[in-house]
């Protein structure tokens, strides 16, 4: 018997897609916001999470940096999706009936040329496989979807037009979670992520980051983001080549450990072929 993996959106989202690549012998948990995700998992309702956190064209999938740390899951896989956005429709329409668009307010700009180009406006929905859903199921002929070709497939929509986002290397980055911590080497390259906090002394930063560049380990993303709402309270979240039993990470993470005060890793997890290539 397969376990459920939990996603946000409805069935056909991108998060769907990357579900059944990263891991189709699970069955798909569709769920209404990210933190039902977290709750999926941590009530037993699903053995794993997959949640986006970045994007190559839009940036950092906002919130995810604060649920990560207090989800009290961990991240076991990374996973990378190429968002092929598609045009969908009601069977019988035509690109020349379309008067609107309808996908996630993130969307929507990674195919403004398109849209524009063809008089098209772009309306704000909640989610790019609902949009998609709601056409279905309202009947309408002169309204499209911007969403998956899963999506099409999952109701009956024609794709009128593919890959029309303006960026030919869109891509999405995936973390696949659990409530089992997985500290075994599974690959000969591996990624550590961790968040932390620095002290409040002069270039603490600077000296905490200098463990790492001493010790040989590259540190794939380095980002800041407010905790509490305090524009003094910065909390850093971290990729790194490696394992924490390698020596050289073991060193840099205990020199991180002198000028911070607080550390935690979110995961230890192979680094996922598609990454050279998203």
């Amino acid at each position: 018997m397969t376990g459920k993996i939990a996603f946000q959106g409805e069935l056909g989202a991108y998060s769907h897609e990357a579900c059944l690549a990263a891991r189709p012998q699970h069955t798909p948990l569709p769920c209404p916001s990210f933190e039902d995700v977290i709750a999926a998992v941590n009530s037993g309702d699903a053995d794993l999470a997959m949640l986006p956190v970045e994007n190559s064209t839009y940036g950092r999938v906002a919130d995810m940096h604060r649920l990560l740390p207090e989800s009290g899951l961990h991240i076991v896989d990374e996973a990378f999706v190429r968002v092929r956005i598609s045009l969908l429709a009601l069977p019988g329409v035509t690109l020349n009936q379309i008067k609107v668009a309808r996908g996630h307010l993130v969307i929507l700009p990674q195919c403004r040329g398109f849209l524009d180009a063809n008089g098209i406006r772009g309306e704000a929905a909640t989610d790019n496989a609902g949009a998609a859903a709601d056409i279905a199921a309202q009947g309408e002929t002169d309204a499209a979807a911007l969403a998956s070709e899963l999506a099409a497939k999952t109701y009956g929509l024609n794709v009128l037009a593919t890959d029309i986002e303006d960026q030919g290397n869109n891509t999405t980055r995936f973390l696949v979670m659990s409530r089992q911590e997985d500290l075994t080497r599974r690959s000969d390259r591996m990624l550590t992520s961790f968040v932390f906090q620095v002290r409040n002394i002069p270039a603490a930063l600077y000296k905490a980051m200098g463990g790492f560049a001493t010790n040989g380990v590259n540190m794939t993303k380095l980002e800041s983001y407010m905790v509490g709402g305090a524009f003094t309270a910065t909390q850093f979240y971290a990729d790194i080549e490696g394992h924490p039993d390698d020596a050289n990470v073991a060193r840099a993470m205990d020199e991180l450990g002198f000028f911070t005060s607080m550390i935690k890793v979110l995961g230890t997890y192979p680094e996922s072929q598609s990454r050279a290539g998203s």
